[in-house]
Protein backbone atom coordinates (compact mmCIF):
# COMPACT_ATOMS: atom_id res chain seq x y z
CA UNK A 1 0.00 0.00 0.00
CA UNK A 2 1.37 3.47 -1.08
CA UNK A 3 0.41 6.56 1.21
CA UNK A 4 1.01 10.04 -0.32
CA UNK A 5 1.70 12.41 2.36
CA UNK A 6 0.99 16.17 2.38
CA UNK A 7 3.62 18.80 4.20
CA UNK A 8 2.08 18.39 7.84
CA UNK A 9 2.94 14.41 7.49
CA UNK A 10 6.30 15.31 6.33
CA UNK A 11 6.97 17.46 9.32
CA UNK A 12 5.16 15.16 11.67
CA UNK A 13 8.21 12.30 9.94
CA UNK A 14 10.45 14.76 11.06
CA UNK A 15 9.29 14.59 14.69
CA UNK A 16 9.20 10.63 14.79
CA UNK A 17 12.69 10.47 13.55
CA UNK A 18 14.30 13.12 16.01
CA UNK A 19 12.73 13.69 19.13
CA UNK A 20 13.29 11.23 21.86
CA UNK A 21 15.54 9.37 19.15
CA UNK A 22 18.93 8.00 20.30
CA UNK A 23 20.27 6.13 16.80
CA UNK A 24 18.60 4.85 13.88
CA UNK A 25 20.06 1.78 12.36
CA UNK A 26 21.72 1.70 9.19
CA UNK A 27 20.51 5.41 9.08
CA UNK A 28 18.04 8.47 9.87
CA UNK A 29 18.22 9.24 6.56
CA UNK A 30 17.62 5.75 4.87
CA UNK A 31 14.58 5.47 7.08
CA UNK A 32 13.38 8.95 6.37
CA UNK A 33 13.29 8.29 2.12
CA UNK A 34 11.30 4.82 3.37
CA UNK A 35 9.16 7.20 5.27
CA UNK A 36 8.47 9.59 2.82
CA UNK A 37 7.84 7.08 -0.03
CA UNK A 38 4.44 6.20 1.44
CA UNK A 39 5.07 2.38 1.77
CA UNK A 40 3.13 1.02 4.87
CA UNK A 41 5.40 -0.35 7.21
CA UNK A 42 5.20 -3.17 9.71
CA UNK A 43 6.67 -1.88 12.76
CA UNK A 44 7.60 -3.89 16.19
CA UNK A 45 8.07 -3.07 19.97
CA UNK A 46 8.68 -6.00 22.30
CA UNK A 47 7.80 -6.21 25.72
CA UNK A 48 9.13 -8.96 28.13
CA UNK A 49 6.70 -8.97 31.06
CA UNK A 50 8.58 -9.33 33.71
CA UNK A 51 6.65 -7.94 36.29
CA UNK A 52 2.98 -6.58 36.26
CA UNK A 53 3.31 -2.58 36.39
CA UNK A 54 4.39 -0.47 33.63
CA UNK A 55 5.95 3.05 34.18
CA UNK A 56 6.84 6.54 32.68
CA UNK A 57 10.31 5.11 31.70
CA UNK A 58 8.29 2.30 29.60
CA UNK A 59 6.22 4.62 28.12
CA UNK A 60 8.76 5.96 25.84
CA UNK A 61 9.38 3.47 22.82
CA UNK A 62 5.01 3.06 23.27
CA UNK A 63 4.75 6.67 22.57
CA UNK A 64 6.80 6.31 19.21
CA UNK A 65 5.23 2.73 18.15
CA UNK A 66 1.81 5.11 18.63
CA UNK A 67 3.31 7.49 16.63
CA UNK A 68 3.84 5.25 13.49
CA UNK A 69 0.39 4.25 14.47
CA UNK A 70 -1.12 7.38 13.72
CA UNK A 71 0.95 7.92 10.35
CA UNK A 72 -0.75 5.17 9.53
CA UNK A 73 1.68 1.91 9.84
CA UNK A 74 0.72 -1.51 10.39
CA UNK A 75 2.29 -1.66 14.49
CA UNK A 76 2.90 -4.40 16.25
CA UNK A 77 2.97 -5.05 20.11
CA UNK A 78 4.64 -8.47 20.78
CA UNK A 79 4.31 -10.11 24.08
CA UNK A 80 7.87 -11.84 25.27
CA UNK A 81 5.67 -14.77 26.61
CA UNK A 82 8.62 -16.96 25.91
CA UNK A 83 11.34 -14.92 26.11
CA UNK A 84 10.25 -13.45 29.12
CA UNK A 85 10.08 -16.74 30.75
CA UNK A 86 14.16 -16.52 30.07
CA UNK A 87 14.80 -12.94 31.00
CA UNK A 88 16.83 -10.79 29.31
CA UNK A 89 20.36 -10.36 31.03
CA UNK A 90 21.06 -6.81 29.82
CA UNK A 91 21.85 -4.63 32.49
CA UNK A 92 21.97 -7.03 34.96
CA UNK A 93 24.84 -7.84 37.19
CA UNK A 94 23.94 -11.53 37.61
CA UNK A 95 21.38 -14.28 36.37
CA UNK A 96 17.95 -13.63 36.48
CA UNK A 97 15.18 -15.57 37.80
CA UNK A 98 13.01 -17.37 35.64
CA UNK A 99 9.18 -16.56 35.46
CA UNK A 100 6.37 -19.48 35.33
CA UNK A 101 4.42 -19.54 32.37
CA UNK A 102 1.76 -18.35 34.26
CA UNK A 103 3.48 -15.32 35.85
CA UNK A 104 3.89 -14.22 32.13
CA UNK A 105 0.96 -14.50 30.86
CA UNK A 106 -1.27 -12.87 33.82
CA UNK A 107 1.62 -9.86 33.63
CA UNK A 108 1.36 -9.83 29.74
CA UNK A 109 -2.80 -8.81 30.31
CA UNK A 110 -1.92 -6.30 32.55
CA UNK A 111 0.58 -4.97 30.41
CA UNK A 112 -1.72 -4.53 27.78
CA UNK A 113 -4.50 -3.00 29.69
CA UNK A 114 -1.57 -0.48 30.34
CA UNK A 115 -0.85 -0.34 27.09
CA UNK A 116 -4.15 0.79 26.48
CA UNK A 117 -3.16 4.20 27.53
CA UNK A 118 -0.87 4.84 24.75
CA UNK A 119 -1.66 3.10 22.03
CA UNK A 120 -4.98 3.39 20.24
CA UNK A 121 -7.32 0.04 20.04
CA UNK A 122 -9.95 1.46 17.79
CA UNK A 123 -8.29 3.64 14.78
CA UNK A 124 -5.97 1.08 12.97
CA UNK A 125 -5.31 -1.02 16.33
CA UNK A 126 -2.23 -2.43 16.78
CA UNK A 127 -1.48 -6.31 16.31
CA UNK A 128 -0.75 -8.10 19.87
CA UNK A 129 1.15 -11.57 19.02
CA UNK A 130 3.24 -13.91 21.37
CA UNK A 131 6.68 -14.66 20.18
CA UNK A 132 5.70 -18.21 22.67
CA UNK A 133 3.44 -19.18 19.08
CA UNK A 134 6.77 -19.32 17.22
CA UNK A 135 9.57 -19.74 19.58
CA UNK A 136 8.14 -22.84 21.30
CA UNK A 137 7.90 -24.65 17.97
CA UNK A 138 11.61 -24.18 17.11
CA UNK A 139 13.20 -27.91 16.94
CA UNK A 140 16.97 -28.15 18.39
CA UNK A 141 18.50 -28.47 14.90
CA UNK A 142 16.81 -24.86 14.30
CA UNK A 143 18.52 -23.46 17.19
CA UNK A 144 21.84 -24.89 16.24
CA UNK A 145 21.32 -23.43 12.81
CA UNK A 146 20.18 -20.23 14.58
CA UNK A 147 23.13 -19.76 16.60
CA UNK A 148 25.77 -20.38 13.40
CA UNK A 149 25.21 -17.00 12.88
CA UNK A 150 26.78 -15.73 15.71
CA UNK A 151 30.16 -15.97 17.35
CA UNK A 152 31.14 -16.29 20.72
CA UNK A 153 33.21 -13.29 20.46
CA UNK A 154 30.50 -11.37 19.71
CA UNK A 155 28.49 -12.21 22.39
CA UNK A 156 31.07 -12.11 24.95
CA UNK A 157 32.08 -8.73 23.48
CA UNK A 158 28.57 -7.15 25.02
CA UNK A 159 29.13 -4.77 28.40
CA UNK A 160 27.56 -6.52 31.19
CA UNK A 161 29.04 -10.00 30.54
CA UNK A 162 32.53 -8.31 30.26
CA UNK A 163 31.61 -7.06 33.89
CA UNK A 164 30.20 -10.02 35.22
CA UNK A 165 33.57 -11.83 33.91
CA UNK A 166 35.53 -9.09 35.25
CA UNK A 167 33.92 -9.57 38.92
CA UNK A 168 34.28 -13.49 38.84
CA UNK A 169 30.10 -13.64 38.26
CA UNK A 170 28.30 -16.29 36.63
CA UNK A 171 27.02 -16.45 33.01
CA UNK A 172 24.22 -18.82 32.22
CA UNK A 173 24.69 -20.51 28.30
CA UNK A 174 20.87 -19.52 28.06
CA UNK A 175 21.86 -16.07 28.20
CA UNK A 176 23.65 -16.14 25.38
CA UNK A 177 20.51 -17.40 23.60
CA UNK A 178 18.52 -14.32 24.34
CA UNK A 179 19.58 -11.77 21.24
CA UNK A 180 18.94 -14.76 19.45
CA UNK A 181 15.50 -15.53 20.14
CA UNK A 182 14.44 -11.45 19.87
CA UNK A 183 16.21 -11.99 17.01
CA UNK A 184 14.47 -14.59 15.57
CA UNK A 185 11.52 -12.50 16.39
CA UNK A 186 12.49 -10.47 13.08
CA UNK A 187 12.71 -13.37 10.79
CA UNK A 188 9.07 -14.75 11.80
CA UNK A 189 7.49 -11.76 11.24
CA UNK A 190 9.08 -10.20 8.78
CA UNK A 191 9.19 -6.71 10.00
CA UNK A 192 10.18 -2.94 8.41
CA UNK A 193 11.16 -1.07 11.59
CA UNK A 194 11.98 -2.38 15.62
CA UNK A 195 11.81 0.59 18.17
CA UNK A 196 13.51 -0.32 21.84
CA UNK A 197 15.81 1.49 24.20
CA UNK A 198 19.43 1.73 24.23
CA UNK A 199 19.73 -0.91 26.29
CA UNK A 200 18.11 -3.49 23.49
CA UNK A 201 20.28 -2.32 21.06
CA UNK A 202 22.48 -5.27 20.53
CA UNK A 203 19.05 -7.55 20.62
CA UNK A 204 17.66 -5.55 17.91
CA UNK A 205 21.01 -4.96 15.98
CA UNK A 206 21.36 -9.23 16.00
CA UNK A 207 17.67 -9.17 14.64
CA UNK A 208 18.73 -6.76 11.85
CA UNK A 209 21.63 -9.31 10.81
CA UNK A 210 19.35 -12.39 11.03
CA UNK A 211 16.19 -10.66 8.79
CA UNK A 212 18.89 -10.21 6.49
CA UNK A 213 20.74 -13.26 6.28
CA UNK A 214 17.51 -15.60 6.40
CA UNK A 215 14.96 -13.21 4.22
CA UNK A 216 17.34 -11.03 2.56
CA UNK A 217 15.01 -8.03 3.98
CA UNK A 218 16.57 -4.93 5.44
CA UNK A 219 15.35 -3.96 8.77
CA UNK A 220 15.85 -0.77 10.62
CA UNK A 221 16.52 -0.18 14.31
CA UNK A 222 14.83 3.24 16.05
CA UNK A 223 16.77 3.10 19.99
CA UNK A 224 15.40 5.62 22.49
CA UNK A 225 17.04 7.35 24.93
CA UNK A 226 16.67 5.82 28.72
CA UNK A 227 16.01 7.97 31.76
CA UNK A 228 18.73 8.27 33.75
CA UNK A 229 20.26 11.01 35.89
CA UNK A 230 24.05 12.36 36.06
CA UNK A 231 25.39 9.01 37.21
CA UNK A 232 24.07 6.49 34.52
CA UNK A 233 21.17 5.38 36.76
CA UNK A 234 17.53 5.07 34.78
CA UNK A 235 14.90 5.39 36.02
CA UNK A 236 13.13 1.84 37.41
CA UNK A 237 11.71 -0.16 40.06
CA UNK A 238 15.16 -0.91 41.27
CA UNK A 239 16.15 3.05 41.99
CA UNK A 240 13.10 3.78 43.64
CA UNK A 241 12.72 6.80 41.20
CA UNK A 242 9.75 4.76 38.94
CA UNK A 243 6.38 6.18 38.00
CA UNK A 244 3.82 3.37 37.78
CA UNK A 245 1.18 4.21 34.79
CA UNK A 246 -1.72 2.41 37.57
CA UNK A 247 -0.56 4.66 40.38
CA UNK A 248 -3.32 7.09 41.83
CA UNK A 249 -3.96 10.53 40.67
CA UNK A 250 -2.01 11.65 43.96
CA UNK A 251 0.46 9.42 44.09
CA UNK A 252 1.45 9.58 40.57
CA UNK A 253 1.47 13.88 40.64
CA UNK A 254 3.97 13.93 44.26
CA UNK A 255 5.98 10.62 42.72
CA UNK A 256 7.36 13.15 39.64
CA UNK A 257 7.83 16.19 42.17
CA UNK A 258 9.95 14.30 43.98
CA UNK A 259 12.72 13.19 41.12
CA UNK A 260 15.47 15.00 40.74
CA UNK A 261 15.67 18.47 38.63
CA UNK A 262 17.89 16.89 35.92
CA UNK A 263 14.79 14.22 34.71
CA UNK A 264 12.40 17.15 33.88
CA UNK A 265 14.02 17.89 30.38
CA UNK A 266 13.92 14.16 29.61
CA UNK A 267 10.70 13.59 30.70
CA UNK A 268 9.19 16.33 28.37
CA UNK A 269 11.07 15.62 25.66
CA UNK A 270 10.10 12.16 25.35
CA UNK A 271 6.94 11.41 27.86
CA UNK A 272 4.92 14.69 26.51
CA UNK A 273 3.71 16.30 23.52
CA UNK A 274 4.60 19.67 24.87
CA UNK A 275 7.12 21.34 21.85
CA UNK A 276 10.80 21.59 21.72
CA UNK A 277 10.72 25.36 21.88
CA UNK A 278 8.79 25.09 24.80
CA UNK A 279 10.53 22.87 26.50
CA UNK A 280 14.20 24.81 26.01
CA UNK A 281 12.22 27.63 26.92
CA UNK A 282 11.30 26.14 30.45
CA UNK A 283 15.41 24.68 30.39
CA UNK A 284 16.66 28.33 29.79
CA UNK A 285 14.15 29.85 32.62
CA UNK A 286 15.91 27.34 34.84
CA UNK A 287 19.21 27.79 33.67
CA UNK A 288 18.66 31.45 34.99
CA UNK A 289 17.51 30.79 38.57
CA UNK A 290 13.74 29.95 37.80
CA UNK A 291 12.24 27.27 40.54
CA UNK A 292 12.21 23.55 38.80
CA UNK A 293 9.12 22.90 41.19
CA UNK A 294 7.24 25.42 38.89
CA UNK A 295 8.51 23.07 35.49
CA UNK A 296 8.20 19.85 37.78
CA UNK A 297 4.51 20.76 38.29
CA UNK A 298 3.84 21.06 34.87
CA UNK A 299 5.34 17.73 33.84
CA UNK A 300 3.42 16.49 37.20
CA UNK A 301 0.09 17.93 35.93
CA UNK A 302 0.69 16.33 32.12
CA UNK A 303 1.42 13.06 33.63
CA UNK A 304 -1.80 12.52 35.03
CA UNK A 305 -4.03 14.39 32.84
CA UNK A 306 -2.59 11.63 29.88
CA UNK A 307 -2.90 8.71 32.36
CA UNK A 308 -5.96 9.47 34.50
CA UNK A 309 -7.80 12.92 33.24
CA UNK A 310 -7.65 16.76 33.31
CA UNK A 311 -10.15 16.86 36.36
CA UNK A 312 -7.84 14.53 37.72
CA UNK A 313 -4.81 16.38 37.18
CA UNK A 314 -6.34 19.58 39.03
CA UNK A 315 -7.41 17.41 41.74
CA UNK A 316 -3.74 16.10 42.51
CA UNK A 317 -2.28 19.11 42.23
CA UNK A 318 -4.34 20.68 44.65
CA UNK A 319 -3.89 17.94 47.41
CA UNK A 320 -0.11 17.86 46.64
CA UNK A 321 -0.24 21.69 47.49
CA UNK A 322 -2.60 20.83 50.42
CA UNK A 323 -0.90 17.87 51.66
CA UNK A 324 3.16 18.34 50.88
CA UNK A 325 3.77 22.17 50.36
CA UNK A 326 1.67 23.53 53.31
CA UNK A 327 1.77 20.15 55.52
CA UNK A 328 -1.83 19.69 56.30
CA UNK A 329 -3.15 16.35 56.74
CA UNK A 330 -5.14 14.35 54.45
CA UNK A 331 -9.21 14.35 54.69
CA UNK A 332 -9.27 10.56 53.67
CA UNK A 333 -6.79 9.07 55.54
CA UNK A 334 -7.41 5.83 54.87
CA UNK A 335 -8.10 3.34 58.67
CA UNK A 336 -6.15 0.43 59.95
CA UNK A 337 -7.98 -1.82 62.96
CA UNK A 338 -5.92 -2.21 65.70
CA UNK A 339 -5.69 -3.67 69.71
CA UNK A 340 -4.43 -1.56 72.38
CA UNK A 341 -1.03 -2.41 72.97
CA UNK A 342 3.17 -1.49 72.21
CA UNK A 343 4.40 -2.40 68.74
CA UNK A 344 7.85 -1.74 67.36
CA UNK A 345 8.10 1.20 64.72
CA UNK A 346 9.26 -1.09 62.11
CA UNK A 347 6.62 -3.79 63.11
CA UNK A 348 4.16 -0.91 62.79
CA UNK A 349 5.02 0.47 60.00
CA UNK A 350 5.30 -2.76 58.35
CA UNK A 351 2.27 -4.00 59.50
CA UNK A 352 -0.04 -1.27 58.34
CA UNK A 353 1.07 -1.38 54.79
CA UNK A 354 2.91 1.74 54.43
CA UNK A 355 6.36 -0.09 52.92
CA UNK A 356 6.69 -3.46 50.95
CA UNK A 357 8.88 -5.12 53.84
CA UNK A 358 10.56 -4.69 57.11
CA UNK A 359 13.73 -4.12 56.00
CA UNK A 360 12.10 -1.01 54.02
CA UNK A 361 10.26 -0.26 57.34
CA UNK A 362 14.00 0.07 59.25
CA UNK A 363 15.31 2.22 56.61
CA UNK A 364 12.70 4.56 56.50
CA UNK A 365 13.04 4.92 59.97
CA UNK A 366 17.14 4.96 60.26
CA UNK A 367 15.99 8.11 57.15
CA UNK A 368 13.54 9.54 59.43
CA UNK A 369 10.94 9.50 57.28
CA UNK A 370 8.63 8.13 59.63
CA UNK A 371 6.43 10.37 61.68
CA UNK A 372 3.73 9.64 64.44
CA UNK A 373 0.89 12.11 64.76
CA UNK A 374 -1.08 12.40 67.91
CA UNK A 375 -3.33 15.22 67.86
CA UNK A 376 -1.39 18.12 67.72
CA UNK A 377 1.87 16.36 68.14
CA UNK A 378 3.94 15.60 65.79
CA UNK A 379 7.22 13.29 66.70
CA UNK A 380 9.70 11.75 64.08
CA UNK A 381 10.75 8.51 65.20
CA UNK A 382 14.89 7.69 63.85
CA UNK A 383 15.38 4.56 65.88
CA UNK A 384 14.07 1.14 64.97
CA UNK A 385 13.69 -0.19 67.96
CA UNK A 386 11.37 2.88 69.29
CA UNK A 387 8.25 1.23 71.01
CA UNK A 388 4.99 3.00 70.06
CA UNK A 389 1.97 2.85 72.31
CA UNK A 390 -0.99 2.14 69.68
CA UNK A 391 -4.21 4.35 70.26
CA UNK A 392 -7.20 5.11 68.58
CA UNK A 393 -7.04 8.03 65.84
CA UNK A 394 -2.90 7.71 66.09
CA UNK A 395 -1.58 8.48 62.71
CA UNK A 396 1.68 6.87 61.07
CA UNK A 397 2.90 8.96 57.85
CA UNK A 398 5.88 7.69 55.95
CA UNK A 399 7.27 10.42 54.19
CA UNK A 400 5.10 12.89 52.57
CA UNK A 401 2.23 11.51 51.39
CA UNK A 402 1.58 7.72 52.98
CA UNK A 403 -0.80 8.05 56.12
CA UNK A 404 -2.78 5.43 57.80
CA UNK A 405 -5.11 6.42 60.78
CA UNK A 406 -4.84 3.37 63.71
CA UNK A 407 -8.79 2.80 65.10
CA UNK A 408 -9.52 0.50 68.04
Amino acid sequence: MITVYNRSTMTSIQTLLVRGVDAIYPTRELLEKKLSSGENLKVYLGVDPSGSDLHVGHTVPLRKLRHFQDLGHHIILLIGSFTGMIGDPTGKSKTRIPLTREQVLQNARDYQEQAAKILDFKNNPPEIVYNGDWLDKLTFKDVVELSSHFTLAQMIERDMFQDRIKNNQPIGLHEFMYPLMQGYDSVHMEVDVEIGGTDQTFNMIAGRKLLEEYKGKEKFVMTCPLISDKDGRKMGKSEGNAIPIRSTPEDMFAITMSLPDEFIEKLFVQCTDISIDEIKEKVEQIKSGKNPMVFKKQLAYEFVKVFHSDEAAKSAQAAFESVVQNDQLPDDIPEWKVDPGLSEITDLVYMVGLVDSKSDAKRMVKQGAVTIIDGDVEKKIDQPNTLVELKDNLIVRVGKRRYIKLRF
